[in-house]
């Protein structure tokens, strides 16, 4: 999951649409402008990435959330707003809520729990809003989904791409991070579906973005009908396609399957290629590089709680 950034600067963006929606409040002419507004906002389908200060805009996107929620208010039938509400939600709960979970785990079992049970709230609040634009463009299509997921995309072309990613990201996400729960594990069918039809439309999508989110798919247990093999092949190709230069796919497969089989080499060899990376070599992915980066040094300085009983330099 990536920030991809709009033209302008996310501040600016903000502060004008902020302007705008207030400026136009209670005139007759405010459901066009609202509509237009969130066009620019959304056409890029997320914001932030260049930035190379995550706290800054770990304080910035909970007021983006709400103004994109508030905007949803006046125009609930806006599909690309739709869209870019679940990107953000989305991509808030993995780079700030779950990764910090995940890093003061070893120390603060509870209060991992809780930001695990909030990242899975905020999945599945991002989630509701992709299914409602999937609703809007295909009527029927979540019922669909969870009875014949392998029919029920046909529909789909190019232009829906972006929509079925980030529905197969957010719920996807909410799946890896609520293993525990069946309601969830029983819709593994549909996210495989919204993943496997965009990657058949579009595999080069973000630079490999569909690849590196069907690593964390095929790394889920055999009985949910992961596959380490398959999860390797998606690994190979979000690197060639993005040229080695996100460090995000190393760490997705270190962080699930070289964990899961107790590659401890594999893992070793994963997250010193991420931090090699240099973020600056990709502005556009500064700030998801940056968040990766932190993820693989605290994974690093766990290894010998992952592995416990697979020596150094070991495979197995």
């Amino acid at each position: 999951m990536t920030f991809r950034d709009p033209p302008t600067s996310p501040a600016a963006r903000l502060a004008a649409v902020a302007a705008i929606a207030i400026a136009l409040s209670g005139c007759s002419l405010k459901k066009m402008a609202v509509n237009s507004v969130a066009g620019m906002l959304s056409e890029s389908g997320a914001t932030f990435s260049s930035d190379e200060d995550p706290e800054l805009v770990r304080e910035a996107i909970p007021f983006a959330l709400k103004l994109y929620e508030s905007l949803l208010e006046s125009v609930p039938g806006n599909q690309d707003l739709l869209r870019a509400t679940c990107s953000v939600f989305t991509q808030y709960a993995y780079a700030f809520i779950q990764t910090d979970a995940e890093i003061v785990e070893p120390d603060d079992f509870a209060a991992s729990m809780a930001m695990k049970e909030r990242a899975l709230k905020l999945y599945l609040r991002g989630r509701g809003y992709c299914i409602r634009a999937m609703e809007l463009r295909h009527p029927g299509v979540e019922r669909a989904l969870q009875a014949d997921p392998a029919n029920a995309l046909g529909w789909a072309r190019a232009r829906d791409v972006e929509l079925l990613y980030w529905t197969g990201a957010s719920w996807g996400a909410a799946i890896s991070i609520g293993q525990g729960r069946p309601a969830l594990v029983a819709d593994v069918p549909a996210v495989r579906a919204l993943m496997t039809r965009a990657l058949a439309i579009d595999e080069t999508f973000q630079n490999g973005a569909i690849h590196a989110a069907m690593i964390s798919i095929e790394a889920l247990p055999a009985a949910m009908g992961g596959s380490p093999d398959r999860a390797r092949e998606h690994f190979a190709r979000a690197v060639a396609l993005s040229k080695g230069l996100d460090p995000g796919p190393y760490v997705t497969l270190a962080a699930s399957v070289s964990v899961e089989t107790q590659n401890r080499a594999e893992f070793v060899t994963m997250l010193t290629q991420a931090l090699a990376i240099d973020p600056s070599a990709n502005p556009d992915l500064r700030l998801p590089s940056i968040i990766a980066q932190r993820r693989a040094r605290r994974l690093l300085d766990r290894v010998d709680d992952l592995f416990f009983g697979v020596s150094e330099g070991s495979g197995q």
